[in-house]
Formats: structure tokens, C-alpha cells, sequence
């Protein structure tokens, strides 16, 4: 969770490239939190993660200035350290509980689910589905809708380096545990995801950071009115959905203190029909990036501590011209 900016060749300021830079993430204490946490406990693992926070607010000093922005916009008001802490404590929270989701102890939790009807009909409908959330919460907290739903198969469409010490981590802890990962970047990405949803299985993705440039030739990056300020959103999956044809559905499992989770499923737009014009798909295209630009901010404001996107989303570090 590191932020910066860097400067191009022709001396334009541009921002830095989230996909490129190293976790704040230590292997080894990862390992050992791990190790705490299923021989412990998560009472006794619980109390570890306020030297944890602690540790974070006082060395990462661009993750802490990015949150207090946030903060300051979502709560309305100027964000005091408290604030600060309580949100870092929440995302180590998730992390922890990260541990617990996959290796199966789904009954530490008081987990509500809302919108199944909504996966149940995906499911029913046999052509997939993206599943489109952001750096809100524990998306690991859908694991307790597929306990119940032996055919849902989600892939995360990631760049699979920007999480690799923490993913090895929990790969020791749970070995049995196997992620599917349909990694971006790469000549056959839009193959390999046709053939995950063309088999019924649904594609997650989550949609709050932008993508450096160049990253991809058909997406590009929006302006758009976010918690009073604008704010840079990538069109990228929807526009990947309208491509394959397919429907989005806005996911997102917060964290409400505690052992207590919310998992939540909502649509969001559907590219199943093919669009008169090409005019027309990008009105579509444009009014769903918008409906998920206006969903995260209302779930920004009534969760405010749940959104873990400690980069510098708005921009304001990059010097001017």
C-alpha cells in the first residue's frame, strides 16, 4: 500500500503506476500473523493488530496523508487520527479474517447476505457474469455464499504481481485452498475470461483504481464527480463486459466491526443485448461507469472506514507542470 507519482520523459507529471509498486507487506510477519491467528486464536490475533495499526500510522506516511483526505470527504468533516486508525485497524481486521475464510472456518462469523436471488439467476442462466466491486471490505467474505452454492466458480481478473507476498502467505496456511487468477496483461486475457463465463463462471473484478497508461488500448480513463472532488475512474471492465456481452453485478462484503460481515449483490448494468450503434454502447458504457462511481460513493459514506484505497486516488501529489 504505497503512493507516489513520477514524473514522464517529456517532464509532464503523471501518476504512479499502483500495478508496478511493492507491498507494504513483510512475508515473514505475514507467516507469523498467520500462525497466530490459527493456533491462538483470533481473540488473542485480534489483539496483535493494534501494535499492527500502530506500527502503519506511524511509518507510512503517504498511506496515512491519502486516508485523512479520504476520510475528510466521506465523513464530511476533517479526519481526526482516530478516524485514521479506526479505518487501518478494519482493513487488518480483514486481513486477519482473510486467514479464517479460506481455510474454511466460515462459523466464526455472523456473515448477512443480501441479493443471492440475484447470483441464483446468474447462475440459472448458465452464460456467466462479471462481478465488478472495489477495495471495500473483504471480497474473501463471499466464500460464505459459495459454501451454499456448489456451481459458483469465481475467477479474479488481477494483475497477479501486485499481491504476491500477501498471497503466498496465505497459501501456507491454506495449502488446499486455490485461487483462480486470469492475469491481465497477457496476449490471450480476453480469451482466457470468454472461456471462464462461456463455461458459467462469473469474473470478479474490482473497479477503484485507475490502470497506468498503456495498459490496455480499449479502455480509458473517465473524470467523474466523486465525494466532491474529481476523480479518475477506468471504463475498462465495462467496457470488457459490453465487449463479451455480458451482465455486471456490483459486489462488495463489509466489514461491520467485530465478527460481523455484510455481503451484498446489486445490479449494475447488462451488455447481454447487442447495442444499436456503437454511439449507443458508449452511452451504455458511460451510465454504467457512472452507476458504479455513484454505488461507491453512497457505500463510502454509510461505511466510511471499509474502503482500503490508501493511494493517492485523487491525484493531488503529482507536482504540477
Amino acid at each position: 500500500m504505497s503512493a507516489g507519482s513520477h514524473t514522464s520523459r517529456h517532464g509532464d507529471a503523471v501518476p504512479a503506476d499502483w500495478t508496478r509498486e511493492p507491498e507494504r507487506s513483510n512475508a515473514t510477519a505475514l507467516r507469523v500473523m498467520s500462525w497466530i491467528a490459527l493456533h491462538c486464536g483470533r481473540r488473542v490475533a485480534r489483539w496483535v493488530l493494534h501494535p499492527i495499526t500502530l506500527y502503519f500510522l506511524l511509518f507510512a506516511a503517504g498511506p496515512r496523508r491519502h486516508s485523512r483526505r479520504y476520510l475528510g470527504r466521506a465523513l464530511g468533516r476533517p479526519a481526526r487520527l482516530a478516524d485514521a486508525y479506526r479505518q487501518v485497524h478494519a482493513f487488518a481486521s480483514t486481513i486477519l479474517d482473510r486467514v479464517y475464510f479460506l481455510s474454511g472456518r466460515m462459523d466464526l462469523f455472523d456473515v448477512q447476505v443480501h441479493g443471492e436471488s440475484l447470483i441464483d439467476a446468474t447462475l440459472a442462466d448458465g452464460r456467466g457474469a462479471f462481478l465488478v466491486g472495489a477495495h471495500l471490505g473483504s471480497f474473501e467474505a463471499l466464500h460464505v455464499v459459495g459454501r451454499t452454492r456448489p456451481a459458483l466458480r469465481i475467477a479474479m481478473v488481477m494483475y497477479p504481481d501486485n499481491a504476491r507476498l500477501i498471497n503466498s502467505a496465505l497459501a501456507a496456511v491454506a495449502p488446499d485452498f486455490r485461487a483462480d487468477i486470469i492475469a491481465l496483461g497477457r496476449m490471450d486475457s480476453m480469451l482466457a475470461i470468454r472461456d471462464w463465463l462461456d463455461a458459467g463462471g462469473l469474473a470478479g473484478m474490482l473497479a477503484d483504481r485507475s490502470l497506468p497508461e498503456g495498459s490496455s488500448t480499449r479502455s480509458s480513463s473517465v473524470s467523474l464527480p466523486f465525494l466532491g472532488q474529481p476523480a479518475e475512474f477506468n471504463d475498462g471492465p465495462f467496457r470488457l463486459a459490453a465487449l463479451l456481452r455480458r451482465r455486471v453485478v456490483f459486489m462488495t462484503g463489509l466489514y461491520l466491526g467485530g465478527n460481523r460481515y455484510e455481503v451484498r449483490f446489486a445490479p449494475l448494468a447488462d451488455f447481454s443485448e447487442r447495442a444499436g450503434d456503437p454511439a449507443e454502447r458508449e452511452r451504455q458504457i458511460r451510465a454504467a461507469l457512472q452507476a458504479y462511481a455513484d454505488r461507491l460513493e453512497a457505500l463510502c459514506r454509510e461505511h466510511p472506514y471499509n474502503w482500503f484505497n490508501f493511494h493517492d486516488f485523487w491525484r493531488e501529489d503529482a507536482p504540477r507542470r
